[in-house]
């Protein structure tokens, strides 16, 4: 009997749980400020407004299956698979939901930006134009993103564009397929929506034996001028040579959007 009747909470009380589950774990990375890498901050303040109507309808689906079940005794627990399949997919969610919690979020790292190619798509509206750039003052390139440099440097690969246009940018290393001992990424993920939508985007560099003293996921802020890519084994027409390399700590937002 009490067997039956432990298996009857479990089944009247699962959905809810698995919603409360989700919520705490939203709500904590919203307030540990690590929902920004799942989503597009622009989202985060509408993802809790929503959070929080989900517990509101948690607490009144509480109420009234309470009410239900007081009145109202449920019959003998289903026989077959359903019942066990139930419990095992409630579990596995709840333990996905508390992991959430427990174990701190990993930024995407240079093995998603292999597998989804950088610079293989566009890179949004808001990067800058080559009419833009032209029109800009000197100093305002040291402000330049990765976006920025990797949209104008897939409009055009005319040398004398990048004259005098200085590049500081920072990202992670992901290495050159074509010419990997010696032309590395500095990269960075750009998020529209969510971390499932991100699209890598990078500003190849020329540094001949890199290895030695970079590693391919490191942080790194590179700053020097473009030019022709030495490299003859490069696909990239244009590389950033850079005038210094410097090791730096992963920004706390490291996406860009």
């Amino acid at each position: 009997m009490w067997r039956n009747r432990l298996w009857r909470s479990i089944q009247r009380w699962q959905g809810i749980a698995l919603v409360i589950a989700a919520l705490v774990a939203t709500v904590w990375l919203a307030w540990t400020n690590q929902l920004i890498l799942y989503i597009n901050p622009s989202y985060i303040v509408f993802t809790v407004i929503m959070g929080a109507i989900g517990l509101v309808f948690v607490v009144a689906s509480f109420v009234t299956k309470a009410d239900h079940d007081h009145d109202h005794d449920l019959d003998e627990p289903r026989r077959g698979f359903s019942g066990p399949l139930s419990v095992v997919a409630t579990l596995l969610t709840l333990f996905v939901a508390v992991g959430l919690v427990v174990v701190p979020p990993a930024t995407l790292t240079t093995a998603t930006a292999d597998q989804r190619v950088v610079n293989s798509t566009g890179v949004g509206t808001g990067t800058k134009t080559v009419g833009a750039a032209a029109s800009v003052p000197t100093g305002a390139f040291a402000k330049f993103t990765v976006a920025d440099w990797s949209s104008l440097l897939r409009q055009t690969t005319d040398a004398s564009f990048y004259q005098n246009k200085t590049a500081d940018v920072v990202g992670f290393i992901s290495k050159d397929p074509d010419d990997p001992d010696n032309v590395f990424y500095v990269t960075r993920f750009v998020i529209t929506c969510c971390a499932v939508d991100a699209q890598p985007v990078g500003v190849p560099v020329y540094m001949p034996n890199w290895k030695s003293t970079l590693h391919p996921d490191q942080w790194v802020k590179v700053a020097g001028t473009f030019d022709t890519n030495p490299s003859s084994k490069s696909q990239q027409a244009i590389a950033l040579v850079p005038t210094s390399t410097t090791k730096v700590d992963q920004p706390s937002d490291p996406y860009l959007y």
